[in-house]
């Protein structure tokens, strides 16, 4: 090897070892994980078996305790955005009422208070939704896109004569995000895994800026004029998830 040629892979090396110390420890699994999912693409089967085992070691015994089956018949994944919580309830049968099982912390959720209005205004969404899709070969390890714009996203918006609305909103791995919720790989892989056992058509996922279960919870958003349309919906849907004093 030349002396240019053992310059040249000095500094590659330095560099990486840099970038290295700057990154944390996730991220950097996080990246080395998509640049192997770009050669492997893998399925969601392969990700169950290769997580399965472990997230049924965290949670079954969660979901025993408060008298749910592993898995549930139906999911409902909670967040609030002042506190960043995201809450998971589950139940049995659509007669039952859902039962809290547990909670995560939300480690990034970039924008402030008030719903999504176009591509690119980095706002977390917010609203009900479904889970659309399930993305096993994530650049933050693992997602679940939501059903973001809703019809009630649409609708406003065409009240409104916006277009362009953005989307690919997800939960997912890793501690960084623009419009998305990121919850960690471990809280990705659990909420991932939980939504391939049940179907994605039995998820619901409500995004709130505030706890308006909350006797004197509210949000002051001056934009746009139908936000309290909108948080009053919330209101009425989060009354369906309760938990005990015991689990505050």
């Amino acid at each position: 090897m030349g002396s240019r040629a053992r310059q040249t892979a000095t500094l590659l090396l330095v560099g990486a070892a840099v970038v290295g110390l700057l990154l944390t420890r996730e991220t950097v699994r996080n990246f080395l994980g998509y640049l192997w999912s770009m050669e492997h693409r893998y399925t969601v089967a392969e990700r169950i078996t290769q997580h399965g085992t472990a997230v049924e070691e965290r949670l079954r015994g969660r979901f025993i305790t408060v008298g749910l089956g592993y898995p549930p018949a139906e999911l409902a994944y909670v967040s609030f955005k002042d506190v960043r919580r995201l809450e998971v309830y589950g139940r049995m049968s659509a007669a039952d009422p859902w039962t809290f099982v547990r909670d995560y912390p939300i480690l990034a959720a970039s924008g402030v208070l008030g719903p999504k209005l176009r591509e690119g205004d980095q706002q977390v969404p917010e609203g009900i939704y479904d889970a659309e899709a399930l993305n096993p070969n994530s650049k933050f390890h693992l997602s679940i896109r939501l059903s973001y714009p809703n019809a009630f996203d649409r609708r406003m918006a065409q009240s409104d004569a916006r277009t362009q609305l953005g989307g690919d909103i997800m939960i997912h791995g890793g501690a960084a995000s623009i419009g998305c919720l990121a919850i960690g790989n471990d809280g990705a892989e659990d909420l991932f895994v939980l939504t391939a056992l049940v179907g994605k058509e039995r998820v619901r996922i409500v995004v709130s800026p505030t706890d308006f279960r909350e006797t004197a919870a509210s949000v002051t958003v001056s934009e746009p004029r139908w936000t309290q349309e909108l948080y009053s919906a919330l209101r009425a849907q989060l009354q369906q998830f309760r938990r005990s004093e015991l689990q505050r």
